[in-house]
């Protein structure tokens, strides 16, 4: 990936995806479908909250 800032800095995009590369080999697949269903449930629950009101 090519660095067009200036003083060496990585820009926000490259900082999000060398952390997501790291956070994914530090925790495997296992962890994003876990964190995966707990949002989707969590999801759920507002968008049935918001149709009872």
């Amino acid at each position: 990936m090519a660095n067009n800032n200036n003083n060496g800095k990585m820009s926000r995009e490259q900082a999000g995806k060398k952390g997501g590369n790291k956070t994914a080999r530090e925790h495997g697949q296992e962890f994003y479908e876990e964190i995966g269903e707990k949002g989707g449930k969590e999801r759920s629950r507002q968008q049935n909250n918001n149709n009872n009101d």
